[in-house]
């Protein structure tokens, strides 16, 4: 497996190690830079960041790369739960950050059609490689394609973890909306959605889908 270490500044994650029982996929909602997603959290001093970040097309750097910015035996705050989210699920607060890994797809997201014919991202730049899914997802059918090379990338990874920490694989297509498993700390791998409402990371791609199913 090839994985480009990029390492995070000190203070930017908690170097404590924890047992993992959970991954959360995420997209960045950012440009297709690892790098630079890595870049810009050494810049906020919120200890927000996930393990690995697998790049996109970007200028200089190669479409897929696997980015660890820290050992994923340590752990950040990836996933920004508050006990209101446990309480309205009728289920004790679990640290998730602390029993999960978390791995960032670089991303724009949810893109909208306007008039010109051309597709823009939520800070109304033009995003010209997309896909549209058969049905809408949390209110929008126009996404910013996953690449091939990243859905490759993030099935190696995925495979490495399991391995690793003898995470469940096995699809369930309850993670594309809030999942009491997750809530639960079940052993699994989950997307930002299975735990937060107001998320839309990482949405239902046919690919990703099916190489989730393919584990």
């Amino acid at each position: 497996m090839n994985i480009l270490n990029y390492p995070l500044n000190k203070g930017q994650f908690i170097e404590e190690v924890t047992a993992k029982k959970q991954i959360y996929l995420h997209h960045t909602a950012g440009n297709e830079s690892g790098k630079g997603v890595v870049n810009w959290w050494n810049t906020n001093a919120d200890r927000i960041a996930t393990s690995y970040i697998i790049t996109g097309k970007a200028k200089g750097e190669t479409d897929g790369q696997i980015v660890e910015c820290f050992n994923d035996k340590f752990w950040a705050y990836h996933l920004g739960l508050k006990q209101e989210q446990f309480t309205a699920n009728n289920i004790p607060y679990q640290p998730l950050d602390k029993i999960s890994i978390g791995i960032e797809v670089c991303n724009w997201g949810q893109l909208t059609l306007k008039k010109d014919g051309k597709y823009y991202n939520y800070v109304n730049r033009e995003v010209t490689d997309v896909i549209k899914l058969d049905k809408a997802f949390k209110g929008y059918l126009y996404w910013h394609n996953y690449t091939d090379a990243q859905i490759a990338s993030l099935k190696v990874l995925l495979l490495h973890l399991k391995a690793k920490y003898n995470i469940d694989l096995t699809y369930n297509d309850d993670i594309w909306a809030i999942s009491k498993r997750a809530l639960l700390g079940v052993n699994g791998v989950f997307t930002h959605n299975s735990i937060r409402k107001d998320k839309v990371d990482m949405y239902p791609h046919p690919k990703l889908i099916e190489m989730l199913k393919s584990l």
